[in-house]
Formats: structure tokens, C-alpha cells, sequence
């Protein structure tokens, strides 16, 4: 596949998706998200890609919000439609039955945050600043942000539309990881390695038990994650894990 504002590529079952817009600072304008939608459908029904990792190309922004010069002459219907369409491509990353890693180099502001929050896990380097500034702005996140920030961490970095330094999004628990610039592919891959050491089916119906689960009271929570729990024990992948436990040896895992 070939894209105008991302670099995609597969290598040993971990996709990366770079938006790469480096001289805006990876803003997201229409055609890049039409891209990563292009790029994210792909995923969705790949049987190679097991982890994904989504960057930014450049040091200084994983992505710096949405493009303002594309949105500033918005009507309210046009807007209405943008915001719809950014915030189901996002939507359609943190349905991914794959694992997502958030890279997150630089700014994550606005949609870059949005687009971080819909990932798995978050890993940043010490430069990363994430924040919400739409109000700043006069208008509100629009591409899952009042959705996602409230339910990961509190509603203080909308309301006051400040941004989060790498420290301290790891101490509030928006991020799981900071490590030095230089290092955060490095750490990434060796996260999106853990997991593919894992069992593949496994995994992907443990996050899909944990999306539901956010979406619904415990009861139903706790019901739906007993009925994904007997399905595993009609896989390959648990008759091996649990033969190589008793053996004392790796599993050697297919993904069936």
C-alpha cells in the first residue's frame, strides 16, 4: 500500500504506522486520517500483524492536534462530520484485535492524545507533552476526548486545557513508560516482543473482554468475560500452553 501523509510497514508481526508530517508537526488534516483509516482497516484483517506501534516521524510531535488552518472556516455541520469521522477512525484503532502501542515522541496534543488514549498502552520519551487544549481554542475535544481522558485519568487537563509534561503523565497513569528519546522504539518493540510471546488468541479476546467491560456494568462485565474464557479452551494455543506449563517448557504458540 502507498500513503501520502504515513509510512507503514510489517516486519516479524509488529506493524508501524508513523504519521508523518513532521513539518506540521504531524498534524492530522483529512487526508491523513484518511490514510491511517486506510492503514487501520488493513491491520483489522491481517493474520500476520500481531502488535501495532503508532508514532510520529521527527523528535519534536507524535501528533500536534488536528490541522486548524483545514478546520478554521467549519460551519457547524461540516465540523459536526469531521469530528464524527476522526473520532470512528479512532475508534476503529482501539477496536484493533491486535495489541496497540502508542510511541508517543514529542507532542501528543489535541487528536494526538485522543489517538494515544485509544491505544493499549502509551509509551513516551521524556520530551512526550500531552494535553487537551480545544477550549483554548472555544471548542471541546472532538475526537473522543471527553470520552476517554475521564475514564483514564481526571477531568482537570480538559477543564483547564494544560498541557502534561512525560512525568507527569506517568504519574497520573495517562502513559505506562518514559524512557529517553533515543530509547522509545527500542522499548516499544521490546513490549510489542512480550506480547507476541504470548498466546496470540489469548490476548486479543483478553482486550476485547476489557473493551466491553469499560463499556458495561460489572455484572455484564464479569458475564461476557466468562463466556470469552471458555471459548479459549477451544483453541490450539491452550492445549499448548498448558501441555508446555506441565512439561516446564516455552510454549511454541500458533495462534489457532
Amino acid at each position: 500500500m502507498e500513503f501520502e501523509n504515513i509510512i507503514f510497514k510489517v516486519e516479524d508481526g509488529i506493524a508501524t504506522l508513523t504519521i508523518n508530517r513532521p513539518k506540521a508537526l504531524n498534524a492530522l488534516n483529512k487526508a491523513t486520517v484518511e490514510d491511517i483509516e486506510k492503514a487501520v482497516d488493513y491491520i483489522a484483517e491481517s493474520k500476520d500483524i500481531q502488535v501495532v506501534i503508532i508514532t510520529g516521524a521527527g523528535e519534536k510531535s507524535f501528533v500536534a492536534g488536528a490541522d486548524i488552518k483545514e478546520m478554521a472556516d467549519y460551519g457547524p455541520a461540516e465540523s459536526g462530520k469531521w469530528a464524527a469521522y476522526g473520532a470512528g477512525v479512532i475508534t476503529k484503532i482501539e477496536k484493533l484485535p491486535q495489541p496497540v502501542i502508542a510511541a508517543v515522541n514529542g507532542f501528543a496534543l489535541g487528536g494526538g492524545c485522543e489517538i494515544s488514549m485509544a491505544a493499549d498502552f502509551r509509551y513516551c520519551s521524556e520530551n512526550a507533552i500531552f494535553g487537551q487544549p480545544e477550549v483554548g481554542l472555544g471548542i471541546i475535544p472532538g475526537f473522543g476526548g471527553t470520552q476517554r481522558l475521564a475514564r483514564l485519568v481526571a477531568k482537570e487537563i480538559i477543564y483547564s486545557s494544560k498541557n502534561i509534561k512525560a512525568d507527569e503523565a506517568l504519574r497520573i497513569g495517562l502513559v505506562n513508560k518514559v524512557v529517553p528519546q533515543a530509547e522509545l522504539m527500542p522499548a516499544a518493540i521490546k513490549a510489542a516482543k512480550k506480547i507476541m510471546a504470548q498466546g496470540p488468541v489469548a490476548v486479543q479476546i483478553a482486550k476485547k473482554a476489557i473493551n466491553n467491560g469499560i463499556n458495561a456494568d460489572i455484572i455484564t462485565g464479569l458475564a461476557f468475560e466468562s463466556n470469552v474464557f471458555g471459548l479459549c479452551f477451544a483453541t490450539a494455543d491452550q492445549k499448548e500452553g498448558m501441555k508446555a506449563f506441565m512439561e516446564k517448557r516455552k510454549p511454541e504458540f500458533t495462534g489457532k
